[in-house]
């Protein structure tokens, strides 16, 4: 499985490349709904803090700010140079991680910490280190607790890095997009290649448990060839973790994006050909192919995690934290618990409001009834750990599998046909082909996907 070459159907994915989820939640972020608000949020935190094993958590702090547009950028973002808008955001993080740390038993550790964006290192490195003391001061941590943020390498003085291991950061990722000089001046990202290698090598020095390198394929002038270049300064760089993802071209939500002309963008057969040249320059390089668009080194948690079918995906990417619940905060961020998931207000003078009223600044989500959490296990366990033991599913939900399912699985018989996957009496088992056409197969089991796909509007991306 692990330290070889991962061949690619180049077939299978133009045959399987269609809109549908990403699958970071379930039910997915287009049915949450604004009847759940501040209150019904707040009665779901308090189920959770007497609910059996209700221990470990995990942080999510959003920093939306950025100095500059990345024309490709699907994040929720804030475009300023007013240092007074960044001063008073924090004043308000504050008072809702107040609110939080009041809400939350004070019992459960903290025992996963990501910062993210936006670009949270456009921060100082004295805001970084007076909002991180103010995090943990008001929540218990995990001695050994995942602490990571994103930094994007053309925003770091020198202070930066060293404020950030020093104050507990154990985990960084850069954003690097593509090394090549054409494409970064045609998204508006100039980066060079010095500058990211710089920042690497100085994490590095510092002790960075783990150091993370995002990639995007799909962008303007993009050929297999040039990414082949990327690639090959990547695998020399050798981070422990990559993140390679598929450009989201989705104009029709981020308008911004319309200044990306479709012509200079890789025609769809060639954007799949550069997934292809990705995963097999990776896997041959030594990286395992975690899924979707992540790889790890053999060495890393998450390559072991995928071994022993214990990998676990939240809105924070892969993860070993299995079933830790998610309280998200800041702007736009989204919650993701037991039984409920809650996304704040995207605009900042709301934000500011709710938090002047003392109310959670929840703006829509959605409380799980008992089909979508048991869907809900059935994609995560084949999202991340490429299986489903019906066995386990028969127990824990009382439930006869292939009864409950039978809509489902004969929704996978095409899979079958194409030895994507196979179906026993006591599991499901999805082939090495069928890992990259992952979440085709997850959506057998959505009870959403049909009237969502039907929209008038597109609202998922492609899936390979």
């Amino acid at each position: 499985m692990f330290n070889q070459k991962f061949e690619v159907d180049i077939e299978i994915l133009k045959k399987y490349d269609r809109p549908g989820p990403r699958y970071t939640s379930y039910p997915t972020a287009p049915h949450f709904h604004s009847g759940f608000g501040p209150n019904e949020f707040r009665e779901v935190i308090e189920e959770s803090n007497i609910t059996p094993n209700s221990t470990d958590i995990s942080l999510y702090f959003h920093f939306p700010f950025c100095p500059t547009l990345c024309y490709y950028c699907a994040c929720n973002n804030i475009i300023t140079k007013n240092q007074q808008q960044i001063v008073d955001y924090l004043t308000d993080l504050k008072k809702e991680i107040d609110l939080f740390s009041r809400l939350i038993d004070s019992k459960r550790q903290v025992v996963q910490l990501h910062w993210g964006g936006g670009t949270p290192t456009y921060l100082t490195p004295e805001q970084i280190n007076d909002i991180f003391a103010y995090i943990k001061d008001h929540f218990q941590f995990s001695p050994n607790a995942e602490i990571s943020i994103e930094a994007d390498p053309r925003r770091l003085t020198p202070d930066h890095l060293p404020t950030l291991r020093k104050i507990g950061f154990n985990r960084i990722s850069f954003g690097v997009q593509d090394f090549n000089p054409h494409v970064q001046a045609a998204v508006n990202r100039i980066q060079p290649e010095e500058l990211s290698r710089r920042a690497i090598d100085e994490s590095r020095d510092l002790g960075f448990e783990s150091i993370n390198i995002d990639l995007i394929y799909g962008l303007p002038f993009q050929t297999v060839d040039s990414f082949k270049e990327t690639l090959d300064k990547v695998i020399e760089i050798f981070p422990d973790r990559l993140a390679v993802f598929n450009f989201a071209h989705v104009p029709w939500l981020k308008k911004h994006q319309k200044v990306l002309k479709p012509e200079t963008l890789p025609t769809p057969e060639e954007k799949l050909l550069i997934l292809k040249t990705v995963i097999e320059k990776l896997t041959e390089a030594g990286y395992v192919f975690i899924g979707m668009d992540h790889f790890a080194k053999p060495e890393d948690e998450l390559s072991v995690a995928l071994k022993t079918h214990t990998l676990y995906r939240n809105f924070q990417g892969y993860t070993t934290k299995a079933g830790v619940e998610v309280f998200a905060l800041g702007i736009t961020s989204i919650s993701q618990l037991r039984n409920a998931y809650a996304q704040n207000v995207k605009d900042l003078k709301q934000y500011h409001e709710f938090l002047e009223r003392g109310e959670i600044p929840t703006a829509r989500g959605i409380k799980l009834n008992e089909d979508d959490k048991l869907r809900r296990e059935v994609i995560t366990e084949l999202m991340c750990n490429n299986r489903v033991v019906k066995t386990y599913f028969n127990e824990k939900y009382n439930i006869k599998f292939d009864d409950y399912f039978a809509d489902s699985l004969r929704k996978l018989k095409k899979f079958i046909e194409d030895g994507l996957l196979t179906d026993d009496p006591d599991m499901i088992q999805v082939s090495q082909p069928g890992r990259l056409v992952i979440r085709n197969i997850a959506m057998a089991f959505d009870h959403y996907i049909e009237e969502d796909l039907k929209k008038e509007k597109p609202i998922y991306s492609r899936t390979v």
